[in-house]
């Protein structure tokens, strides 16, 4: 048989396997992508557990750090819009950037999203045992072995839900971030009345923080940008099930953009209220339990326990989303042979990446508990927090650019190309390259060593896996339309 024989069989056989290995198409609906983008970001949680921090490097320019950066991962997830609308893939941004600037590039780019959302499993699951075991034993709260317990079982139980198949997904995600934003909405609605009504213990509210003039000092911006960008991430799972989704070359962008807008609002509505209606050494006594502490003060006797019940099905609902994103980035890996080929395997009857979902409970299981052996839940979180928001930058950026590059023949061809296309998200990509190298610097080292180390370490399966790759690694650029509008 000659080598074009055989390339050809090949060819033929890995298109067969493509099709035996398929997700579940329409498995989610185009509201149930936007209810997927909200519960991503996981609006409760990222207040309770990032605000204090936030504020202990921002001050009263939190909310311009939020609104500074928000615009900017706008402009990423108008990216992500365009280049699902060309590329329908569940690897999201592991396959646009392979197309839109380099192969490699695009193996990195998944493998950060890999490592991100790992590395946030741990993060994670903690806040989600010790939120429960706050409710219903409030005398074991120190008890960090029934924590760390409790939070690896809502785990298991989140995996399960991404096992048995994306419909079983959704509903969870229907009924927890319903329930969520909901307590959100109707407690944002009150703080607003209360602060403007009643005496409050913080500064009276000024539109100057939402500027830069609260930003200044060394390093102060770039830290609190870090910051702001994980508590944006996780919008774009909706691109990662892009495959899953009702006309999902269209749908899964759109819930991107709007559930940015929708926690961008949620988020500086309590980072206001917070800093309006706590005075600062409450914040920096309660940064585990923020949102928990302003529940208690906007309503009086019970607003703390509603609020802590906020928190905990975002964390479960977050986990869950977080689960959904590195499995399917794994079986698109998988599935093109970047990885082994098993994690690109399909369970017949759940359409679900089964292998992925379990090789990845696992790892996080042992994670999570050793985890509690390195130290406070403090220092973890904030270390995880700040290598993630490095991880994010650098996948988020190379999307950015992606787009930029792949569609660069049409984005002249009217304004409104000019600024959706190309404008909007040039400047989010050059917000977060600017900010991944300009905190390189000041971070700890163990925060540069999981968030670069650990992208790095992508190499190595690079490497291992580039000639089995060999489809992968020769680049296809994105195909796009000549006549193509925003």
């Amino acid at each position: 048989m000659t080598n074009s024989e055989l390339e050809t069989e090949t060819s033929h056989q890995r298109a067969v396997e493509f099709e035996e290995h398929q997700l579940q198409a329409d498995g989610i609906s185009p509201a149930g992508s936007i209810v997927m983008a909200v519960a991503g970001s996981a609006p409760a949680y990222s207040i309770a557990a990032t605000t204090a921090t936030l504020v202990g490097v921002a001050g009263l320019g939190a909310p311009g750090a939020l609104l500074w950066c928000g615009l900017p991962m706008l402009g990423i997830a108008w990216a992500f819009l365009y280049l699902g609308r060309v590329d329908v893939h569940a690897g999201a941004s592991y396959s646009w950037v392979a197309r839109g600037l380099h192969p490699i590039l695009g193996f990195l780019s998944g493998w950060a999203l890999v490592v991100s959302a790992t590395i946030f499993m741990v993060a994670g699951a903690l806040p989600a045992g010790a939120m429960t075991v706050s409710l219903f034993a409030p005398d074991q709260a120190n008890n960090v072995a029934l924590i760390t317990a409790v939070g690896a079982l809502w785990f298991l139980v989140m995996a399960a839900c991404v096992i048995f198949g994306v419909h079983v997904t959704a509903r969870a995600q229907w009924i927890m971030s319903i329930v969520e934003v909901s307590i959100l909405v109707v407690f944002a609605a009150i703080a607003i009345i209360r602060a403007s009504t009643s005496a409050h213990k913080g500064p009276n509210f000024s539109w100057d923080w939402l500027g830069f003039g609260h930003l200044t000092g060394a390093g102060v911006f770039v830290a609190s940008a870090l910051i702001a960008a994980f508590y944006y991430w996780g919008w774009d799972v909706a691109a990662n099930l892009n495959e899953e989704t009702r006309d999902g070359h269209k749908s899964a962008g759109s819930a991107g953009i709007i559930g940015v807008v929708i926690v961008f609002l949620l988020f500086e509505v309590f980072t206001i209220a917070t800093l309006v209606m706590l005075p600062t050494k409450t914040i920096e006594d309660n940064s585990a339990n923020i949102l928990s502490v302003l529940g208690d003060v906007v309503w009086p006797g019970i607003g703390g326990k509603i609020l802590i019940v906020a928190v905990a099905l975002s964390t479960i609902a977050t986990l869950e989303t977080t689960l959904i994103q590195v499995t399917r980035t794994l079986f698109a890996m998988g599935r093109d042979r970047t990885i082994p080929f098993a994690f690109g395997k399909i369970n017949r009857r759940w359409k679900t990446p089964v292998f992925a979902t379990l090789v990845v409970v696992g790892v996080s299981v042992v994670l999570f508990i050793g985890s509690n052996f390195l130290g406070s839940v403090g220092d973890i979180l904030s270390n995880a927090i700040l290598s993630i928001g490095l991880q994010i930058a650098f996948y988020y950026a190379l999307a950015g650019l992606a787009v930029i590059v792949g569609f660069r023949k049409v984005i002249f061809k009217s304004i409104k190309n000019f600024i959706f296309i190309g404008l909007w998200p040039a400047v989010g990509a050059a917000f977060m390259i600017f900010i991944f190298f300009s905190s390189i610097p000041n971070n700890d080292p163990i925060v540069n060593v999981l968030g670069v180390g650990l992208i790095l370490v992508g190499l190595v399966p690079l490497v291992l896996f580039y000639r089995k790759a060999r489809a992968y690694y020769t680049r296809r650029p994105l195909e796009v339309p000549e006549d193509f509008s925003a």
